[in-house]
């Protein structure tokens, strides 16, 4: 699914940083607590901390990508559009989803008006989290990886990358909380 065809902002520092195919190795191990993060949520314009859910809450880091402010994954645009549409109900259960794409500030905001994005969508331009999560990177873009934590912050469930399953389903997710 081509979401635009037009290209401009595609080729950028990020695309070259991240164009040679780094496979997922994630070494993170089940029942750990991961590394704390803080990153920009674009969609309510205030950085956001990991460990502030750590004692309160479960939480969902759902690393997507997108290529620009036109250009998403086929194969993430209609996760995207799923998490979303299923915000409120991640919500309902306590849990906190945290979207997380390599797209800078002003690409991301455009993402969040464009799709009405309910969930935060957090920007890691510099795809430190990302490396720091070892979800892999091919053709420009972080490659997508899910990770469920429990309201201790330790890892419960993950999901990286694979052609046969890009990303993890609303459903497995909601199984792992």
């Amino acid at each position: 699914m081509l979401t635009s065809t037009d290209f401009s902002g595609l080729i950028n520092e990020r695309f070259f940083r991240n164009f040679l195919p780094i496979p997922a190795h994630n070494e993170l191990r089940l029942g750990v607590v991961t590394k704390d993060f803080e990153l920009l949520d674009i969609t309510n314009s205030q950085p956001v901390k990991l460990s502030i859910f750590r004692g309160k809450q479960p939480v969902i880091l759902d690393f997507t990508r997108i290529f620009t402010e036109k250009q998403y994954c086929p194969l993430c645009y209609p996760h995207i559009l799923a998490m979303n549409e299923n915000y409120e109900l991640f919500s309902s259960k306590g849990v906190e989803v945290l979207m997380i794409t390599s797209t800078d500030k002003q690409q991301s905001e455009k993402v969040v008006t464009d799709l009405g994005l309910k969930m935060p969508l957090l920007s890691d331009p510099s795809c430190w989290v990302f490396r720091e999560y070892q979800v892999g990177q091919a053709l420009g873009a972080p490659l997508p990886a899910q990770f469920v934590l429990d309201k201790q912050g330790k890892l419960v469930y993950k999901h990286l990358f694979s052609f046969l399953s890009p990303n993890a389903s609303v459903e497995q997710l909601l199984a792992a909380i």
